[in-house]
């Protein structure tokens, strides 16, 4: 029986975060031999055990470890994986890696939750533009791009004029201008959107909160997600990105203040979802296309492929799951950490555990399930 009341939020960090930065073997002598330009100083991590830290940058999410709720999943990707951010995002939205897909994922699961399109805002993005994973036929998502209350069409016109205004958009795609895969997507997609906007932009309404959240994007569009969650008007799946983890040259400073956003977000947003008594169904993922490469270029990381994923939350068994690929020369692959873990592995025990859903169908294959949810 699918579990439509559970959530799930999505982060992605996209550009191909570091992984050997984010999640250091600060005891393996070839760390430092393969970062002499970036590498991370012992006394600017903070230690999670005996073999791995995170930069001090991270601090909060030492909080998420410490109360055994964040799960850090090693060595994610799949083999033979394209250096290219467009090629390789597309294969974790569809889960088609050798061939161009057409579905995303989370469209999928959320056209198994409400297959007669009741809730127009059971996927919300938050972003000007709509991530491939959440793209399936018959699926509507809400994409906000900015501030909650001013989410919709024309907010800025109202009254009769603002009523004329969209009756004349919603005829720009009607049956009598044409028909087609492209014309009925845009015609539903236009509709939804006028369904959905009355629905989530009164979120902010009756909410209220002693959380402080940084004034950062990811903080701005992480307390956008909490309001919706908090209002109950049926959201299930939420998606949200923060760039840009390219970090070619001064990787020093760019990564510190992309993971220092994150970290500070997403500690904000925990603690606003605890303080209003929701966050017992929610989780929250967040992985990268890819990882960087073992050595760094004298300035940065170039594009790699073995990288690291989370899974947060209340209801998460946290810990280390898979282990980080070696650092050997001989173990490489063209100068990257070889993936160990399918990133299918890492959806598959959300779309079961969490979702109670047949994952084959939705990833594309059967896949070992990582026990990382209670």
């Amino acid at each position: 029986m699918p579990n439509t009341e559970n959530c799930l939020v999505v982060l992605q960090l996209t550009g191909g975060n570091d992984y050997l930065n984010t999640i250091i073997p600060y005891n393996n002598p070839l760390y430092r031999d393969n970062r002499p330009a970036v590498g991370i100083a012992d006394n600017n991590m903070v230690h999670l055990d005996g073999q791995h830290a995170i930069p001090d940058y991270m601090a909060p999410m030492k909080g998420f470890w410490d109360a055994k709720q964040m799960a850090i999943l090693h060595g994610v990707g799949w083999k033979e994986s394209p250096r290219s951010h467009f090629r390789a995002m597309d294969i974790w939205h569809t889960c088609e890696p050798i061939k161009v897909g057409t579905e995303g994922w989370l469209g999928r699961v959320a056209r198994e939750f409400d297959p007669k399109k009741e809730n127009v805002v059971q996927v919300v993005s938050m972003g000007p533009s709509l991530p491939r994973s959440l793209v399936a036929p018959g699926v509507p998502v809400a994409c906000v791009a900015g501030a909650l209350d001013k989410y919709g069409f024309l907010p800025q016109v109202q009254g009769n004029e603002r009523a004329h205004v969209l009756d004349r958009f919603a005829k720009m795609y009607s049956p009598a201008i044409g028909s087609g895969p492209v014309m009925d997507y845009l015609s539903e997609t236009a509709i939804d959107s006028l369904k959905g906007e009355d629905i989530i932009k009164v979120a902010p309404q009756n909410y209220s909160s002693t959380v402080q959240y940084p004034n950062s994007p990811i903080a701005r569009k992480l307390k956008n997600i909490a309001q919706t969650h908090i209002a109950d008007i049926g959201s299930r799946i939420f998606y949200c990105d923060h760039s840009t983890f390219d970090t070619h040259a001064g990787q020093a400073p760019g990564h510190a203040a992309l993971w220092k956003a994150v970290s500070e977000g997403v500690d904000a947003f925990f603690k606003d979802l605890r303080e209003h008594n929701k966050s017992q169904n929610v989780i929250m993922l967040l992985f990268s296309e890819f990882g960087r490469r073992v050595h760094d270029n004298g300035s940065g990381t170039d594009h790699g492929a073995g990288g690291v994923a989370f899974v947060l939350g209340d209801k998460v068994k946290g810990g280390h799951y898979g282990e980080m690929p070696s650092l050997d020369a001989s173990k490489l692959v063209q100068g990257d950490l070889d993936p160990n873990m399918d990133f299918r592995s890492v959806y598959t025990t959300i779309l079961d555990k969490w979702f109670g859903l047949n994952p084959a169908p939705i990833v594309n294959g059967t896949f070992e399930q990582p026990a990382y949810l209670n």
